[in-house]
């Protein structure tokens, strides 16, 4: 018996701006969404929203690095939002290295480079943990 088919959303954090994307475990194909650009409750309020929308299984965070693998500000601030998604929605919240999304997405020439770059961490979530067949 086949698994069944699991929804993601998947976030690119920025102090400023949080990049969406969606997928499904059996396309294993990530899609930019859009870009929430807002802070605080309000960020929440429109992540909430992705959420009742996508009815997603599990969410996932891209956590930057330097090039050399070595945690600075951003890491410590991604995973404290991948810690506060889990803690308001309840779902299971995977990390994902984004050490070079953002170049991806800017070489992809997409309109909205944060939805982009969420797609590009989530396509990778999909490529790590799904065998492709």
């Amino acid at each position: 018996m086949s698994e069944p088919t699991r929804t993601y959303l998947a976030f690119d954090y920025g102090l400023k701006r949080v990049g969406v994307a969606s997928g499904n475990s059996m396309m294993r194909q990530a899609q930019p969404l859009r870009t929430i650009a807002a802070e605080g409750d309000a960020r929440f309020t429109q992540i909430g929203r992705f959420i009742e929308e996508w009815q997603p299984d599990a969410l996932v965070v891209g956590v930057p690095f330097h090039p050399d693998g070595a945690e600075h500000e951003n890491t410590a601030r991604a995973r404290k939002f991948a810690r506060q998604l889990q803690g308001r929605y309840r779902l299971p919240v995977h990390e994902v290295d984004e050490r070079y999304s953002t170049t991806e997405a800017q070489q992809a020439g997409g309109r909205d480079l944060d939805a982009e770059s969420a797609a590009i961490i989530l396509q990778q979530f999909f490529n790590e943990h799904f065998a492709q067949s």
